[in-house]
């Protein structure tokens, strides 16, 4: 059974991205290899610059459509179901049964919260209890 986490920002003003980095960073030191779903490309590029640039000390190994990356940012699923999945897109993730554990992030404003509240919902129509994390 998929795990889902919903990352909910009450109180923090961090933007989705770096947020999503700092999450990377956590996750790769347990050797696990991470998926981006993104189809916009404007989010795409803003994802490939902070993970660049995210670390002081070295940069978060990714790439766009790259599948031997340990982070891959791509419009589309993976084939493979080895893959940690961050959503960005609008929908809940039909697929979620294929994969461990999907991760979405909600931002502090107001769209971002609904838009977050309606993915829950849907999580929760398809049978799947997620767990919310306040940050």
């Amino acid at each position: 059974m998929a795990k889902i986490s919903f990352y909910l920002f009450e109180k923090s003003p961090e933007r989705q991205v770096e947020s999503t980095c700092r999450l990377c960073r956590k996750i790769l030191k347990k050797s696990e290899r991470i998926w981006l779903l993104c189809e916009n490309a404007e989010l795409q590029q803003q994802l490939d610059d902070r993970l660049w640039s995210f670390d002081a000390t070295s940069f978060i190994a990714h790439g766009i459509d790259d599948v031997n990356a340990p982070i891959c940012i791509s419009a589309k699923l993976p084939e493979q179901s080895d893959w940690i999945i961050f959503n960005f897109n609008d929908q809940a993730l039909e697929q979620f049964e294929k994969f461990s554990h999907i991760i979405e992030i909600i931002e502090n404003n107001e769209v971002a919260k609904q838009l977050g509240r309606e993915k829950f919902k849907q999580y929760r129509r398809f049978g799947i209890e997620p767990k919310t994390y306040k940050l």
